[in-house]
């Protein structure tokens, strides 16, 4: 039998709990495995690496991106399984791989699901499984404390990225795979490893989770009328043909700005850096997806 370790943010809530949680994997067969509870997201990659080390195979996490993000990166290029238990706010990944956020469904997929290798995102060292973005998006991630996320949840972040909008325009120049792309004033700078955002919206319509690369896209975007303009074509999937945006996909980039700029990883707020180092690690993380994934 799988040996199963769950790593749980216990201030998150999915269905009927963690003691729901046990009953069913006790209904399952699983009646004692390896259980460990975090107070916060940054304590999930400790606990993630101790699971591994205790012999455990697949790793139910039981969170949001953020918890998802540093199990990730405890267990990156290695045979740990990890299969979402999605019970954040906004739980991309598990959106972006068709895992519905009812706890029985996602357990059903995390036992009995496909095996599926994905790439991974690493910047500045550590790793993101859906996207990263520094400037705008990483305002927004800063801004969105947990307080406003449990007051509004998903609505937090339209109330903060309507506030950023006005986030000032930085000097940027941008290189893809060794090349010169990108140099001039940019807002926001995105990096995808998946496709879509909160509500289904495709912001890099050719991503792929196991295609070998990462999507670009920068704003230009300098005031609330630029802002509207690309966020009418975002939610209509058509980012991509903004005059205030430009996209591209690679394998290594490299991003120099003339300030101090704060980013984000999975919806993580990071400090502020001028520099950043961005790459792919193809088919690096095997997750557990529904069968009829394709």
């Amino acid at each position: 039998m799988t040996s199963i370790g769950v790593i749980a943010h216990k201030k998150k809530v999915l269905g009927g709990g963690l003691d729901e949680l046990r009953e069913r994997l006790a209904s399952r067969g699983y009646h004692d495995p390896l259980w460990f509870e975090a107070s916060s997201s940054r304590d999930a990659a400790k606990l993630a690496k101790t699971a591994a080390a205790q012999g455990a195979t697949l790793l139910l996490i039981w969170g949001g991106d953020g918890t998802v993000q540093r199990c990730v990166h405890a267990v990156i290029d290695t045979d740990v399984e990890i299969a979402l238990l999605p019970a954040g706010t906004a739980n991309l990944f598990a959106t972006n791989l068709g895992i519905p956020v009812d706890l029985k469904a996602a357990l059903d997929i995390a036992l009995d699901g496909h095996s599926r290798r994905l790439d991974v995102g690493v910047m500045n060292g550590k790793c993101f499984t859906v996207m990263a973005g520094i400037g705008f998006d990483a305002v927004v991630m800063q801004k969105v404390d947990g307080k406003l996320k449990k007051r509004f949840g998903r609505a937090a972040y339209v109330l903060t990225a309507v506030k950023a909008m006005r986030v000032n325009a930085r000097e940027a120049t941008i290189r893809v795979d060794g090349a010169p792309w990108f140099e001039g004033k940019a807002t926001g700078v995105l990096f995808g490893q998946m496709n879509a955002l909160a509500g289904g919206i495709s912001v890099f319509p050719a991503g792929l989770p196991d295609d070998g690369v990462l999507e670009i896209g920068v704003v230009t975007a300098q005031n609330v009328g630029q802002w509207t303009r690309v966020i009418a074509r975002l939610v209509t999937g058509n980012a991509h043909r903004s005059p205030f945006t430009r996209m591209t996909q690679g394998r290594h980039f490299e991003v120099a700005l003339d300030e101090h700029t704060p980013y984000e990883l999975d919806g993580g707020a990071r400090g502020p850096r001028r520099k950043h180092t961005v790459m792919v690690r193809p088919k690096a993380v095997c997750v557990r997806v529904p069968r009829d994934d394709a």
